[in-house]
Parts: structure tokens; C-alpha cells; sequence
């Protein structure tokens, strides 16, 4: 079964507007826990504009699931996630000023520093996915890092579902037996919602998570969270 992990970046950002603890970041990702999702994810930026260093370590203390830490493996950034000891670590190109995540990485021109990366968290005991687009010969690279796993960017999928969907989700079923025969696990994230999982996560062979921040964050404010997580959750069946 895929899991899915939460994204909870935007009630950071909604904290962050009255600069109160309202909400609460740990207790709403204690409360998603206790709702079913199987993981937490953050993206810490440079900034702190939502998720703040603090925050990184206050859900350390209260993620019983998998903590999956999303960021651009800058000097600060191994730092962080080096003393926190996540589950996993996502490796994501973002510059510092990017808004959010729009593009994988380049493997074969990042392909040393990579490794290092991999390395150095692989011997700290964490498990690493390195953010691509659904590209096989990226797949390959991925792995000959000695990544554990890959993290598809489905904005693309997303973008053309509605189009064609059979066709917006063939090069992730391509990329996808690619990380099986190569030996890794694939995640997938960006832009997927209650409208384009269920497709997803039915046609993708080998898909072991998906990461929801946005698109899932809207719908609790009509449904609320507990009714959210539940529709997601059931798309992943």
C-alpha cells in the first residue's frame, strides 16, 4: 500500500501570519497521526518563512511515524536534519528563493555532489530520495548514488491529467519499474490532489509514498482535516 505523508508546511505559514502559535504546528501534526497519515512532511527554507528551525525539532519529539525532511542539502541544511535524525531526507534543487519545488534535479551534472550527500546521510542512518522529473536515465543516476529511493515530481501529471491521463502518467509508470529494477523505492509529489491520486497511485506500479501539502491543506478548510485525510487516504487503497 502507498503511504501518505503530510506536508505541513502551510500551517507553519499560517502561524507565521500573527506571530502567535496559532496553529500549533506539532499538535496539528500530532492530530494528522492520529487521523492515519503515515508520515510528516516539512520543507524548511533558508528564510523560515514557514517552517522555522525550532519547528523541526518540536516534531521530532512528536512524529511516531516517518519524518521526511524536504530541502536544497546546503552547509545549514545538513546541519538541521543531521541533528534532528529523520527518517528521511528529500533532496529538492530549490534555490532560496523559490517559492516552491519546480524542477528535479539534474543527476548527471550534480552526480558527485550527490553521492556525497548520500553518503553522509546514509551514515547517519537516514534514508535518502532524491527529487527528479520521470526520466529513466535520471532513475539510473539516482541510484547509482547509492539514493534509497526517488521522489517523482508530478506537476507535469498534474498539469495534464485532465487532458490525457493515460498519457500524463506513462513516463511515471516508465520511471517507476525503472527505480525497481534498479533496486530503489519511489515517492511522488507535487500537485497531486483528490482529483488525480486515485489514478495515480492505481496505475503506478512500485509507488511506496506520496507527499501532499497544498492541494490537501485547501480541502480541510471545507472538509476538515479529519474527513481529508480519510478521502486521501482511501485514494491510496
Amino acid at each position: 500500500m502507498t503511504t501518505l505523508s503530510v506536508n505541513i508546511n502551510k500551517i507553519a505559514t499560517l502561524r507565521n501570519a500573527r506571530g502567535e502559535n496559532m496553529p500549533d504546528v506539532a499538535k496539528f501534526a500530532a492530530d494528522c497521526q492520529r487521523y492515519g497519515v503515515q508520515g510528516i512532511t516539512i520543507h524548511p527554507r533558508p528564510d523560515q518563512r514557514h517552517i522555522r528551525h525550532d519547528d523541526v525539532f518540536a516534531l521530532r519529539a512528536v512524529v511516531t511515524t516517518e519524518f521526511n525532511i524536504e530541502g536544497n542539502p546546503t552547509p545549514e541544511f545538513m546541519d538541521l536534519v543531521l541533528r534532528a535524525r529523520p527518517e528521511q531526507v528529500t533532496l529538492v534543487p530549490d534555490a532560496p528563493s523559490a517559492l516552491t519545488s519546480s524542477d528535479g534535479w539534474n543527476v548527471e551534472d550534480n552526480f558527485s555532489f550527490l553521492t556525497e550527500i548520500v553518503d553522509r546521510l546514509r551514515e547517519a542512518g537516514i534514508r535518502s530520495s532524491v527529487f527528479i522529473r520521470p526520466d529513466v536515465e535520471s532513475v539510473r543516476l539516482a541510484a547509482k548514488t547509492g539514493a534509497d529511493r526517488v521522489e517523482l515530481y508530478t506537476k507535469p501529471y498534474a498539469d495534464a491529467y485532465a487532458t490525457d491521463a493515460a498519457a500524463a502518467v506513462a513516463p511515471y509508470v516508465e520511471a517507476s519499474m525503472a527505480a525497481h529494477h534498479a533496486g530503489i523505492g519511489v515517492n511522488a509529489g507535487h500537485d497531486l490532489n483528490l482529483s488525480n491520486l486515485r489514478y495515480f497511485a492505481e496505475t503506478l506500479p512500485h509507488l511506496d509514498e506520496v507527499s501532499i501539502g497544498h492541494a490537501l491543506i485547501c480541502d480541510a478548510l471545507y472538509l476538515g482535516i479529519e474527513e481529508t485525510i480519510a478521502r486521501y487516504r482511501a485514494c491510496l487503497v
